[in-house]
């Protein structure tokens, strides 16, 4: 995910939702230091390593 633009607002759904989903039990993807239990810890180091599974779609701009 890291070599796509995504806008603050985009980064910010994506990881509050996998930080949600990792709350709620889901597996997480990567190795993580032993010392970090806080999901949106988590989820940020997912998506800084391009390890969360999510895409976003965009609307074209209509001309």
């Amino acid at each position: 995910m890291s070599n796509r633009r995504y806008s603050k607002y985009e980064k910010a759904r994506i990881v509050g939702a996998r930080a949600l989903q990792i709350s709620m039990g889901a597996p997480i993807l990567i190795e993580i230091p032993k010392d970090v239990i806080d999901p949106l810890k988590i989820a940020m180091i997912e998506f800084e390593n391009d390890a969360i599974p999510m895409t976003v779609k965009k609307k074209q701009k209509a001309k």
